[in-house]
């Protein structure tokens, strides 16, 4: 039974039986449970069911229980897809910017989709991978939501999108032989197919890489760059008549915080100063949007040093686009001096970040082994160009 079939039999009433009832399945008691199971089914049925099972539990990170729990997945459709929240937002900008429907290119299994169809657009959606496909229909009817996506199999390159309000692209950046793809023009499609495309629609979006180099996005796009929970999920490029060429922001999940900046208002790199009483660490988002500059004016800070993304000032300052800090000591870089600081201050709780350090948390951790009630913070870095570290809490 190849993937499709083995999808197809999971579909049929004894597919959807077997899947409720390995639902819950501990991955210890996966082989006592397919033993058992056997015995009244096919075993490459009951092989289907409990592949299912883990992948829908390794989805609940991204698309919560309820939604994961009535899914069908493929292991890259886990892995590529939208995370329900960035979808969500991106659907409601489209329906705010008054989006009827939408061609979904490089659908995976109807993530963007189903997004789509939530805040009342209707989508053609297409893949080439007759799996995916299958998976996508299969999610489109398990969702209800059958009556607003259609999925097609072709070759995204040849689909006609005339009369659809936009059209959204998620190019493949990853491969079976080489795992991530860095290069965009090595995207499947290229980015540049995918910014022609864009450019020739009423509104173009693209999903790509957060990493990916400045100098590699195209002038008439607005960037966009999204973290949820603290972590950078994707950017996105935005095209069309009311988009800024050149602009930039990032947008912040959930708490739906945000900065703009246009060519024409983006700030010089903030100063360099001596580290204040706190130190600020910038999302991700913002620093991938090179808008750290933008955050320091708010906190009145200036860099530790010309090449690290950490903010300092003397005041406290509340801000969604970064996370504050109160620094209690300024040590040079010597673990023995900071196996020492921690002990008086009985630190058991030791959380590591570094930025521009080449030691890792978890060996650093090895070798002060802290012990105690008390909790801090290390941040292994460089002020003014010199190894150092800095300890200190949150600031609550």
């Amino acid at each position: 039974m190849n993937d499709l079939d083995a999808l197809l039999a999971l579909l049929t009433p004894e597919g959807r039986a077997l899947l409720d009832a390995v639902r819950d399945t501990d991955p210890a008691r996966e082989l006592a449970v397919a033993t058992r199971l056997r015995r009244t089914h096919p075993a490459e049925l009951v092989s289907a069911a409990l592949g299912q099972a883990r992948l829908r539990q390794r989805a609940v990170a991204k698309f919560g229980a309820e939604d994961a729990g009535r899914m069908f997945f493929t292991p890259n459709g886990v892995e590529q897809s939208t995370r329900a929240s960035v979808a969500a937002y991106r659907a409601e900008c489209l329906k705010g910017l008054g989006v009827a429907s939408v061609a979904d290119l490089c659908c995976g299994i109807g993530g963007d989709a189903i997004a789509f169809a939530r805040a009342g657009i209707r989508v053609l959606a297409v893949d080439r991978d007759p799996l995916t496909c299958g998976a996508a229909r299969a999610n489109a009817d398990a969702l209800g939501l059958a009556g607003l996506i259609e999925v097609r199999e072709a070759d995204v390159t040849e689909v006609d999108t005339t009369g659809y309000d936009a059209v959204f692209v998620d190019p493949a950046r990853r491969s079976s032989k080489r795992g991530r793809i860095f290069d965009p023009e090595a995207y499947s499609p290229p980015l540049s197919w995918a910014v022609s495309t864009a450019l020739g629609a009423p509104l173009g979006l693209l999903k790509i890489a957060p990493g990916i180099p400045h100098e590699a996005i195209p002038a008439e796009a607005t960037a966009e760059w999204v973290s949820d929970g603290g972590d950078v999920k994707e950017a996105m490029l935005w095209f069309g008549p009311d988009v800024t060429p050149g602009a930039r922001r990032a947008t912040l999940l959930p708490a739906m915080a945000g900065i703009h900046v246009t060519p024409g208002t983006m700030l010089p790199d903030p100063e360099v100063r001596e580290v204040g009483r706190y130190l600020y660490e910038p999302d991700g988002a913002v620093i991938r949007a090179h808008l750290v500059a933008e955050v320091a004016e708010e906190l009145d800070g200036g860099l530790i040093d010309p090449t690290i993304a950490y903010v300092t000032a003397d005041e406290p300052h509340r801000t969604p686009y970064a996370t504050a800090y109160e620094i209690t000591d300024q040590l040079p870089f010597n673990v023995k001096r900071l196996k020492a600081l921690l002990r008086e201050r009985g630190v058991g709780t030791l959380t590591v970040k570094k930025r521009g350090s080449a030691v890792e948390p978890e060996e650093l951790r090895r070798k002060v082994k802290p012990q105690g009630p008390n909790a801090a913070t290390v941040f292994l870095t460089r002020v003014a160009g010199a190894p150092t570290m800095l300890i200190g809490h949150p600031v609550r």
